[in-house]
């Protein structure tokens, strides 16, 4: 009859074994799409382990990337908090894997929303770089109207004009998008800012690069032709306020290359998932271009998406 401490140990491994099973279920990352009513709301979560202790990065609709303060597994669940808004009430996140699905609920003091998250794409080895059979040139702008572009929020005030072949936003309208999708492809965009102003580009209408008056500011990952708080270009090639600027990005699976005004600030960079303010989280779909025109005034007088081909 085998030692009582082998005994110990054999029941302990017992133990240990489904919550590790169970915890390996939740790792990873995850593509969310909440539902309330007839609201939509895009979240973003990666849960890992690190130095024996399960950690998270959340996307909790907008704004940033950010570590969770809390989570855990309780019971088969999967339970996390973000980090508090201000004074907006403390929001709990529960979940389980279903069917390869993370299906959760968000609770708060004012609100109950339901969830369910999958698995990003496998990307694969894409290089934006590469060389690439190019289609032929889509103008976005054509310096007349907006036709060809809708606006995010129809019950939202538009705020955009065109004047003298330029668009232009009053600050805090709404964000336009385009009605073409596209899946692969390089994209020319002229535009200039006024003092401290703030917009965006969002690639498949997913993946913001920030759009910002940050002259002579060092990199961030939330500066001028970021891929908004997740990679910092690697320079700052902004020009002053009221000066045009030049952006060509070529985007391939979750690769991109960006120029800004002729210098390389993203070299076949990874987009490790959406970014604040996505449309949706599917990111395996063709998808839109959106610019933010919710910010700061942005004058564009031209949008060019060239997709590359088969």
């Amino acid at each position: 009859m085998p030692p009582k401490k082998y005994i110990s140990l054999l029941f302990a491994l017992m133990c240990i074994a489904p919550a590790l099973a169970q915890e390996k279920a939740f790792l990873g990352k995850w593509d969310i799409t909440g539902t309330k009513g007839k609201e939509k709301y895009i979240y973003w979560l990666e849960v890992k382990q690190e130095g024996g202790k399960l950690m998270g990065d959340f996307l909790n609709r907008g704004g940033s990337v950010l570590p969770l303060p809390e989570i855990s597994i309780e019971k088969g669940e999967l339970v996390f908090s973000p980090t508090r808004d201000g004074n907006q009430p403390k929001q709990v996140h529960r979940a389980k894997v279903v069917g390869g699905k993370l299906v959760g609920t968000m609770t708060s003091d004012t609100e109950k929303v339901e969830w369910v998250g999958v698995r990003p794409p496998k990307w694969g080895k894409y290089d934006a770089n590469a060389a690439h059979k190019w289609g032929n040139p889509v103008e976005l702008f054509d310096g007349k109207g907006l036709t060809g572009w809708h606006y995010q929020l129809p019950d939202r005030p538009a705020g955009w004009s065109v004047e003298d072949g330029v668009m232009t936003n009053s600050a805090h309208a709404n964000n336009i998008v385009s009605d073409q999708k596209f899946r692969d492809f390089k994209i020319h965009a002229e535009y200039k800012l006024e003092n401290e102003s703030n917009s965006g580009i969002y690639l498949r209408g997913r993946y913001e690069l920030q759009v910002l008056d940050d002259y002579g500011k060092p990199p961030e990952s939330h500066r001028h032709m970021a891929i908004y708080s997740r990679v910092a270009p690697l320079v700052n090639a902004s020009k002053l306020p009221g000066e045009w600027q030049t952006m060509e990005a070529t985007i391939v699976g979750n690769r991109v290359t960006v120029f800004l005004n002729g210098q390389k600030v993203h070299d076949n960079s990874a987009i490790e998932g959406i970014t604040g303010g996505a449309l949706d989280s599917d990111e395996g779909q063709p998808g839109p271009i959106m610019i933010q025109g919710d910010h700061g005034k942005v004058w564009v007088r031209k949008v060019t998406v060239t997709p590359i081909g088969k």
